[in-house]
């Protein structure tokens, strides 16, 4: 789950980060208003949407009077930002964070991520803050600083020293950048975060250490241990299809392509997206049906598949274990029939009383094509996909 820059910092201040003073605003009256609460002659206008790179849509204004800072609010707010992480589509903004104007006198980048071939947190910065890490990579490769924290004693002030060092800093800031990168650390454990990424972490021109930007995101897994981060969710800013299921215990990431997958297990969900792709044809998402799943659940599952008005066409492809191959038949025949399904339709089952459910099928009279392997499987729905297009 990800959370808004506004909401990141409070939680960065909690443990010993530095921000620059700042006030959430919903409304052009309301962001004047918090500009005359900070004072001061600039103030940064920031949209707040769950999206990197909001400076290059228009979403990150710096105004020096109030018209200006009027006038970008009302530009903002209600608009659809764009940007390459947020798709065509564009994320919505509902709310604006203004912030104090800056003094900058060196931009840093420092980031909390769990590394999986290390299984350990991963500190990664660079004295060249302020760039997307992709283009840090591409373009300054050798300013990259890597640190793995042992989970048996966390970070030790030992270890956010010689970061501190790597990234050129003045002595007299390495007791600041220690508490900064501690302080981090800290909070990626205690709240279960998957990421803590702050870009840039600035030296002002007063030589004080501060998080002009903060980006959390957390382990949805873990959220029973946090209910204070679960009020964070913003769920306009989440993909609408991958909201419903999620709220309905579905595991769902939505995807571009037309053909919509409802299957048993993330490894034979993965297959079933490259058989897919071999075949021809485009998934429009992965989905997990789970362990046990009822008639009902299938039925869910065909509810956000159907979400999606880009598919054209579903494949079902269980191998039963845990599952039962009648009780997912009952299902996709209720399925078929509740949601007067007109696609083309295309099950493959095995497993635990396989026999039982493709008789079902067989029996129900409805449009249903069965396929033996998932490679024929495959062929078939992609192969009804494109005949349906054609006609």
């Amino acid at each position: 789950m990800d959370i808004h820059e506004y909401q990141a910092k409070e939680l960065l201040t909690r443990f010993g980060v530095n921000i620059p003073r700042g006030g959430i605003a919903y409304s052009p009256e309301q962001a004047v208003y918090r500009a005359s609460e900070l004072s001061g002659e600039k103030w940064v206008v920031k949209a707040q949407i769950h999206s990197g790179a909001r400076g290059k849509a228009g979403g990150v204004r710096i105004c020096s009077s109030e018209e200006e800072l009027s006038e970008a609010a009302s530009w903002m707010l209600g608009r659809k930002l764009v940007t390459h992480q947020t798709g065509p589509q564009g994320k919505l903004v509902s709310r604006l964070y203004i912030e104090e104007a800056t003094t900058i006198a060196q931009e840093i980048y420092l980031a909390f991520v769990m590394d999986r071939t290390e299984e350990r947190v991963m500190v990664v910065a660079s004295a060249q803050g302020g760039m997307e890490i992709e283009d840090i990579s591409a373009n300054e490769p050798d300013s990259i600083i890597r640190s793995v924290v042992d989970p048996a004693v966390g970070m030790q002030a030992f270890q956010a020293r010689e970061i501190a060092f790597s990234l050129g800093l003045d002595p007299a800031l390495i007791p600041q950048a220690v508490k900064t990168i501690t302080g981090c650390y800290k909070l990626m454990e205690e709240m279960d975060a998957n990421m803590v990424e702050i870009n840039p972490l600035v030296v002002t021109a007063s030589g004080e250490i501060v998080a002009l930007d903060g980006k959390l995101s957390f382990d949805d897994n873990a959220l029973f241990r946090h209910p204070e981060i679960s009020e964070l969710r913003d769920k306009s800013q989440e993909d609408p299809r991958e909201t419903f299921a999620g709220d309905r215990g579905l595991n769902y990431i939505g995807l571009d392509g037309e053909i919509g997958c409802i299957v048993n297990g993330a490894g034979l969900a993965m297959a079933t997206l490259d058989m897919i792709k071999m075949a021809g044809g485009d998934p429009a998402n992965f989905l997990d049906v789970g362990g046990g799943a009822s008639p009902d659940r299938v039925l869910m599952s065909f509810k956000a598949v159907l979400n999606d008005k880009n598919v054209e066409a579903i494949l079902v492809n269980i191998f039963a274990g845990i599952n039962r191959c009648d009780w997912i038949a009952e299902g996709v025949i209720r399925a078929v029939k509740e949601l007067e399904l007109t696609m083309p339709l295309v099950v493959r089952l095995s497993g635990t009383n396989v026999d039982e459910g493709r008789k079902l099928i067989a029996e129900s009279g409805l449009n249903i094509q069965t396929a033996e392997t998932l490679a024929d499987a495959a062929e078939l729905v992609v192969g009804a996909w494109k005949s349906a297009r054609a006609n």
